[in-house]
Parts: C-alpha cells; structure tokens; sequence
C-alpha cells in the first residue's frame, strides 16, 4: 500500500481519495467513499476500469500476454503440473507436497460419485436439451443434498463444499453428456488420474473395456489448467456477487455456470467452431475474411483477439501446441473444417490487417478444434469449460467469504428514465 492520494476538483471543492498499491500490475484509487463526499457515483459501463476487489488468485498483464496463478506462470504450470496440482495451488495459494498431493488427491477422488437419487433429475429433460442448461439445473440441485456443507461460516464445510464441487463436476457433466446421446451413465473409477477418469465417463460403454488414450488425458488435463482461472472475468465475477449475499456454494457455482453460458464468454469456443463450419472449406476463406475487414459488415471472425490480451494469449500457445498433438493422433487431415482451421490460422499469423489489430488466434480458436478431434460434440465445449473453471469460482469465492472487507454487491446506476409523475384514472389515461 502507499500513502499516495488522488485529488480532482469538483466545482470548488477538490477531494481526496487514497491510492493503493498492489504486488504489480496497476494502482488503484479507493473511492468507496466518493458518493458521501460528493453526491455522485463513477460511470463505468462493463467495470473495466474498476476494481470490485482485492485478490490474490491470479493476475493478468494483457498488454504482455502475461498469465499468472498464484504468481506461477501458466507456461509452467500446463508443463510441469497436473490440474489437481493447480487446484490445489489455487485453493491454498502453494503448489502442494508430495504428501499434500497425495492427501489433496485423496479427499477429492473420494467425493467423485453424486447422490442416486440425482440420476431422477436428468430423466426430467429433454433429450435434446443443451447440456449446458442441464449442469445449471443439477449443479443448483446439490444445494437439496448435500445439506453438512451449506454453511458458509464454517471453515470445514466451506472446505468440504469445495472440495465436493471439484471431484462431482466431471461426473455430472460426463451424466450430461450421456443423458444426451442415450447412452447409460458410467461410474467414476477412482484408480484413474482426474482428466483420464472424466475421459471414461465420457466415451466408455458398460459392453466394451475402454483404455483411455494417454496422449489425449494429457490434453484434456492442459485444457483445464489453462481454463482454470482468469481474475474477474464475467462468470467470475458472477460468482462472487452470488456468494456476497450469503448464498450457498453450489448456488454460487450455478450461477457462474449460468453466465458462462454466454456465446462472448465460455460459449466461445463454441461459436469459434460453428464460425468454422460456416465457412466450410478453405476457397470460401478470402470471402469471409474481407467481410471481417469490412467495418460496415457485421461479420466477426469467432476466436481471434482477446478483450483482456492486446498481445497473444499466453493460453493460445500452449494450446496451439496441445492442439496439434491431438489433431498427429486423432484428427483428419481431409477434415474440410481442419484445412479451414489451418489456413484461417496461416493468414491470422501472417496478414498485416490481423497484426496490426493483434487479432491472433485465441484458446477459444484452438480449443474448439481440439476437443472436436478428441470427439466432443460442440454443445460440450463450454461444459468443459466449467468443469475447468469451478476451481477457480470457488477459490474466488472462498477468498471473497474470508475476506473482511466484503460487502453485499450493490452496483448504482446512472438513471436515466422517467421523472416523478402522478398516476391518472384508466378512463383519463388518452
């Protein structure tokens, strides 16, 4: 922190407001107190120049591509740990043991089954339901079951929330999936690694032995590390406004997976893929490309570019890397979409219209494809991205519970409508 001020002239007055300093990345000026010194609120559409708290999770230099977890960059992690490492590591801001990995492991392979009596509730949806819309309603169901871990004053339960979220949300999507194409559920084996057991769940049937393929495992486990977390993002964000309230943790975590629903957010791999197969093959590219330079056409090319990172995604180039292993095993080279994929690839990298506006591909880019060629349906791509992204809600989450100074969430608004007016009798309403 720093005894440094911000000072501003309103009218003849000026006012004060202190500034605080983080471990890097920039200063923020605390103006919590700027409406009961002045009578107006900050105007700050999408908060993206507002802080709304003060975490040490993860940290994001978008200007320089920079990714951290817990000051651990996100090359590191993807290579030289597994995701229940990184779990870990976000939950308890070290990276674990051999003896903590061990315990760590343990507890959460223990918790990996979900109540029975959950299998009723996919009976209750359409078969053709999104899967997405599934993980909302059962995630917020876990609230009527697991009644020892609601209260968020507890420090146990609150652990023991967390650590049930992390081990069930592969198993309950993995039932979502195969509620979808009519196949029968499969049990979580807990002799697998995390990403390995979540592959069974997936493609094993009860009639065959299914060997999940170790080169995939691995890719899956890279998928979820870099999907992890990523600071205040939208669903994030969403998390912990729930979680201010008092709310539950598995309410908490439904809401994310609500928000992460959106095709701008977690649906955008989703959306990057269905891009592709709208362009179709590799001749039809030039034609989409120039509608996409064509500031009058509405077009966007899905996958490219980041909000957050002016500079590449630290994410893409690991992914990009993981992408292309998968694709030397699984994919087809013939695949019209996978020429597509290439070539839009090829020219991003190489087009002066694509540097200049540094719209490199994106994980969501090479995301898309890969876990297409592993053998998802796109309806499962950001299901995917929830079960990565849960460590980071409810490390988010806990954080935000443990933390003092947090209050309820109560965005103002700058109103804009109506004036006080005076209610009429129907018949004089002309």
């Amino acid at each position: 922190m720093t005894d440094k001020n911000a000072s501003f002239a309103l009218g003849n007055e000026t006012l004060s407001f202190p500034i605080k300093d983080g471990s890097i990345g920039p200063s923020v000026i605390d103006i919590s107190k700027l409406y009961g010194a002045s009578k107006m609120f900050t105007y700050d559409p999408g908060f993206t120049s507002t802080a709304s708290c003060e975490s040490k999770i993860t940290y994001i230099d978008g200007d320089e591509g920079v990714l951290l977890y817990r000051g651990y960059p996100i090359e590191q992690l993807a290579e030289h740990t597994d995701f229940l490492e990184t779990c870990y590591l976000l939950l308890y801001g070290e990276l674990p043991t051999a003896d903590e990995k061990e315990d760590f492991v343990g507890r959460v392979t223990r918790h990996t089954m979900v109540h029975e009596q959950m299998n009723r509730f996919y009976s209750g949806f359409r078969r053709d339901a999104h899967p997405m819309a599934v993980m909302v309603g059962t995630v917020g169901a876990l609230s009527a079951f697991y009644h020892d871990s609601l209260d968020i004053t507890d420090p146990f339960q609150r652990m023991v929330a967390s650590i049930r979220m992390i081990a069930k949300m592969p198993t309950i999507a993995a039932m979502a999936y195969k509620y979808s194409i009519g196949q029968p559920f499969i049990y979580p084996k807990n002799d697998l690694d995390y990403s390995s057991n979540f592959l069974r769940m997936c493609f094993a049937i009860p009639c065959e032995e299914y060997v999940v393929n170790p080169i995939l495992s691995r890719a899956l486990d890279r998928i979820f590390i870099l999907h992890a977390d990523h600071e205040q993002n939208a669903s994030t964000s969403t998390v912990r406004l729930a979680g201010s309230s008092g709310a539950n943790p598995f309410a908490c975590i439904a809401a994310g997976i609500a928000c992460l629903w959106g095709p701008a957010h977690g649906g955008a791999n989703e959306a990057a893929l269905d891009m592709l197969t709208e362009i179709g093959t590799p001749d039809r590219i030039p034609h989409y490309v120039a509608r996409a330079k064509d500031k009058n056409d509405p077009f966007r090319l899905m996958g490219f570019g980041h909000r957050v990172y002016k500079n590449y995604d630290p994410r893409a180039k690991i992914m990009q890397q993981t992408c292309h292993d998968v694709l030397k095993i699984v994919g087809n080279p013939d695949d019209p979409l996978l020429q597509v994929a290439i070539e839009l690839e090829r020219i991003a990298l190489h087009d002066e219209y694509f540097i200049e506006k540094k719209l490199y591909p994106n994980i969501d880019f090479y995301s898309g494809i890969t876990l297409k060629a592993m053998g998802f349906p796109t309806s499962m791509f950001t299901v995917l991205f929830a079960v990565a992204r849960t460590v980071g809600w409810i490390a988010q989450w806990k954080e935000m519970i443990e933390d003092p100074s947090q209050k309820i969430g109560r965005p103002r608004q700058l109103y804009t409508g109506a004036v006080r007016r005076d209610v009429t009798a129907v018949a004089d309403r002309g």
